[in-house]
C-alpha cells in the first residue's frame, strides 16, 4: 500500500500488510537497512485503517502459481482471499487507486470491482504491462533496435488467450509489417508466430525454471506506480472494464489505456484488423465465463 501526499515517485510512506506478522515485521527489517541507498521513505507495518489516507494500494496477495498450472487454475482459491481482503479495504472511506496483482490478474481485478463498488478507473490490474515488456524486448534483440524505440503491445487476457496486434506495432514510426520488409533479415510470418508462443509461455518456463517470477513484475509493477503517482499520463496495456470498447462489454482485460493519477483516464479504443479482433473477443469470453463460474 502506498501513501503519497505528492505526486513524486520518492513515496513518503510505504505501509506492508500481510497475515504472517513475523513474516512483515523482516520484511519491514530487510527494506528499511536499503533505505540509505535511496531517497527519503518510511516504510512500516500496517493495517486495514491505513487504507483511508493511501493513494495507491496494491494488491499481491494469493496462493502461488505451480509449475505447469495454469493462472486460471488459481482462481477459486486467489478468489477468495481477494475477497477477505476487499471486505476489509471497504470499511474506510478512500480515494486510492487499487493495481490488483493478483493471479488471474483479470478476473481477480472484475472481482475487487464488484465487491468495492468504485470507479471503475480507480480499480486496475498489471494486466499485460510484462507481457508487453516482453514483447518488446525480444524484439529487440532479434531486430538489433533498442526496446525503448519499440511499440507493442499485448492485449486481452494475461494469460493462454493473449492476444499480439501487430497492427498496432511499429519501430521508430514505422510499421512492423513495413519494417520486415526493410529489414528483410528473416521470415517475419513465421517469426511473429514464434514470438507470440515465447511471449504466451515465458511465465511457465521461468516458473518450472525458478519457482516465480518476481524481477519482470516487480519492475512493471514500479512502472504502473510511477505512472499513477507522477500523474504520468503514460500508455501502459492495464486490465481494466470494458464499457463498449473494442466491441467489448462487462469483462476486465487488457487495452492501452491512458494511466494517471485518476487511474484510467483514458481507454484507447484502437484500430484493429478483423482477425485480431475476433481473437480479443475470444479471449473476453473466456474470461466472462471463468468469471461467472466464481463461486465464492
Amino acid at each position: 500500500m502506498v501513501d503519497n501526499t505528492t505526486l513524486e515517485l520518492a513515496i513518503s510512506t510505504f505501509y506492508h500488510i500481510t497475515i504472517d506478522n513475523k513474516r512483515v515485521e523482516g520484511e519491514v527489517m530487510d527494506l528499511s537497512h536499503g533505505l540509505p541507498f535511496i531517497p527519503p521513505v518510511s516504510i512500516k507495518q500496517a493495517d486495514y485503517s491505513d487504507c483511508s489516507d493511501a493513494q495507491m494500494i496494491v494488491i499481491t496477495a494469493g496462493a502461488k502459481q505451480k509449475p505447469a498450472q495454469s493462472r486460471m487454475e488459481l482462481v477459486q482459491e486467489n478468489a477468495k482471499i481477494i475477497d477477505s481482503i476487499c471486505a476489509q479495504i471497504k470499511k474506510y472511506d478512500t480515494n486510492a487507486t487499487l493495481v490488483m496483482v493478483t493471479n488471474p490478474v483479470d478476473t481477480l481485478t472484475q472481482l475487487a470491482l464488484q465487491k468495492l463498488d468504485w470507479p471503475h478507473k480507480r480499480n486496475i490490474g498489471s494486466g499485460t504491462v510484462l507481457d508487453a515488456a516482453r514483447l518488446k524486448y525480444m524484439l529487440s534483440r532479434h531486430c538489433g533496435i533498442d526496446a525503448r524505440n519499440i511499440h507493442a503491445y499485448v492485449i486481452g487476457e494475461h494469460g493462454d488467450s493473449e492476444v499480439v496486434p501487430w497492427s498496432l506495432a511499429h519501430i521508430a514510426g514505422v510499421s512492423i509489417e513495413k519494417y520486415c520488409k526493410i529489414c528483410k533479415g528473416c521470415d517475419s510470418q513465421k517469426y511473429h508466430a514464434k514470438i507470440v508462443e515465447q511471449v504466451r509461455n515465458s511465465a511457465y518456463h521461468i516458473i518450472d525454471y525458478k519457482g516465480a517470477t518476481f524481477y519482470g513484475i516487480g519492475l512493471s509493477l514500479v512502472r504502473i506506480s510511477g505512472a499513477i503517482l507522477r500523474n504520468e499520463k503514460s500508455v501502459l496495456t492495464v486490465s481494466t472494464m470494458l464499457n463498449g470498447e473494442y466491441d467489448i462489454e462487462g469483462v476486465c482485460l487488457s487495452v492501452p489505456c491512458v494511466i494517471s493519477s485518476a487511474g484510467v483516464e483514458k481507454i484507447i479504443d484502437g484500430e484493429l484488423t478483423v482477425g485480431e479482433q475476433v481473437a480479443l473477443k475470444k479471449s473476453s469470453e473466456k474470461l466472462r465465463k471463468v468469471y461467472d463460474n466464481i463461486n465464492i
